[in-house]
Parts: structure tokens; C-alpha cells; sequence
């Protein structure tokens, strides 16, 4: 499916999951704080939310996509110049998990405009850090991402799992 998305994750451009219970049998969300912390929380989030929907079996390749995408958006996408964040209603990075019939598709939404980048081919793959996309895109079935329309400001970097 690569960057370019689908019409099934149309709601995602507002930000939000969608709520049309036709289109969606199971959806959940939770707040992250911008600490790099809160990768354990949005682990622990997913283990029960998939316990929940009967999904355990697929905990360890979502949990890994969840990590990779919250670490990237706590480390790339937050203000790095030290300033206090605008107060606001809501904590600046937010999972949400969405369960279709079929489907299950994680996203990760936070403040920044710029999209992930991959890293490129020539760079050194032995690095600590710099696998994260490519990790997403070797653990899940496809994965994109969608600045957000309307009030919100940012993105949203998604990643789909087929449960057939």
C-alpha cells in the first residue's frame, strides 16, 4: 500500500477514528505525553486493547509497528528548541488502534507537518537508530501518512495489518 493511503483512512486526514459503526466494528484511542515513556504506555495500550478484540495473537508484530511510530513521532516530530508547548486540551501525540473486519490499522498523530522520511538504501543499515520505517514497513501489510485537514495541525503515520 506504501505512503499513498486509501479512501478507508479518509478519516484519519481529521484526525480522528472513524465512528461510523459501518465502517469500523472497533476503535480506541489514548493520549501519549511527550516523554519517551510513553512508548511503554502506547505498548501497554495495544496489548489490551488487542486482548480485547481477541487479536492477542498479533500483539507482537502491532506492538513493534506501535514503538517504531510513537519513538519516531516523540523524537522527530515535537519542537527540539526547548520551548513549552502551546497549552492544549490534548497531549501532542495520540494512537489510535481501528479494527475492521479484516483489517486493523494503527496510527500515530502528532504536531509536525513533515513526513517520515525512509532511510536510504545507502546508509548505513548497522546504525542504532535510523530502521524505524523500514521496520514498519517489514512487520505490517502497508503504512502511509496524511497531514491533517480542517483546525488540526500536523499528521497522521498509519500502518495496516490484514487479520486474514
Amino acid at each position: 500500500m506504501g505512503p499513498n493511503g486509501s479512501t478507508m483512512l479518509e478519516p484519519l486526514r481529521q484526525g480522528l477514528p472513524p465512528f461510523d459503526p459501518a465502517a469500523v466494528s472497533s476503535s480506541a484511542s489514548c493520549a501519549l505525553p511527550a516523554r519517551f515513556e510513553a512508548v511503554r504506555g502506547a505498548r501497554l495500550f495495544t496489548k489490551n486493547t488487542l486482548g480485547q478484540w481477541q487479536l492477542d495473537e498479533r500483539f507482537d508484530d502491532v506492538a513493534l509497528v506501535v514503538s517504531e511510530l510513537v519513538t519516531n513521532a516523540l523524537r522527530h516530530a515535537l519542537p527540539s528548541d526547548g520551548a513549552p508547548h502551546e497549552p492544549a486540551k490534548e497531549a501532542p501525540v495520540r494512537l489510535h488502534l481501528m479494527r475492521w473486519t479484516g483489517r486493523l490499522v494503527c496510527a500515530v498523530r502528532d504536531p509536525s507537518h513533515d513526513g517520515p522520511r525512509s532511510r536510504q538504501s545507502e546508509e548505513d543499515f548497522a546504525a542504532e537508530s535510523g530502521r524505524g520505517l523500514f521496520l514498519v514497513d517489514s512487520f505490517s501489510d502497508g503504512w502511509g501518512w496524511h497531514p491533517l485537514a480542517g483546525s488540526l495541525r500536523g499528521k497522521v503515520v498509519w500502518a495496516l495489518f490484514r487479520l486474514n
